[in-house]
């Protein structure tokens, strides 16, 4: 069953939680953004690689954070407001990485994730490089990957004023993961096609 909702109206986090359909959506500052029922077999393979690569090294260095792929709800509250009714914007990113539990209950993520990954699509490549960059910047999400399939990633560091570094764009070799000090992803481990 899908329901019928207004893509003009404002809803919250409580609204949200009672849409029971098929439907894949997000919510941005209250307003709907539906999301493709399903990405392709390359946007697949991207999110998969990188999870594992990001789970296995976790694991490899004794890390231990919870890290995640879509989909989990991911609610940022303005305010520090905790309140289904008061949070506005909920996310389901491809693969973010948590590093305080308390953020972690059984509905998701209350809060911003330390790293997230988005991996572009031709449907969602304007949305994760506008909309999702500034609601990420403006939650405090530390680290943002925006991954290209067959090409490389661009990493976004939040820096102390709370804007995002200019980024800094990989295409082959190793890349750094910020958040924690040594640990590295192989590119070619993560882009497959």
């Amino acid at each position: 069953m899908e329901l019928s909702l207004d893509l003009t109206k404002r809803y919250t986090y409580a609204d949200y939680y009672t849409w029971w359909d098929n439907t894949r959506r997000e919510l941005v500052h209250g307003l709907i953004r539906l999301l493709p029922p399903s990405h392709s077999p390359q946007h697949q393979t991207t999110v998969g690689s990188l999870g594992c690569e990001l789970y296995s090294l976790m694991e490899e260095h004794k890390i231990d954070y919870a890290a995640f792929m879509a989909p989990l709800d991911v609610r940022l509250p303005k305010n520090g407001e905790k309140e289904d009714d008061r949070i506005d914007t909920v996310v389901q990113p491809d693969v973010c990485i948590i590093c305080d539990p308390s953020k972690i209950d059984d509905r998701g993520c209350l809060g911003a994730p330390d790293f997230i990954a988005e991996v572009q699509s031709p449907s969602t490549a304007k949305y994760d490089l506008s909309e999702k960059f500034a609601l990420y910047e403006a939650s405090g999400v530390r680290e943002y990957w925006v991954v290209f399939p067959a090409v490389g990633v661009q990493v976004f560091l939040l820096q102390p004023n709370g804007k995002y570094d200019e980024g800094t764009t990989y295409e082959a070799g190793k890349i750094p993961v910020h958040i924690f000090d040594g640990l590295e992803i192989d590119l070619e481990e993560i882009i497959k096609y």
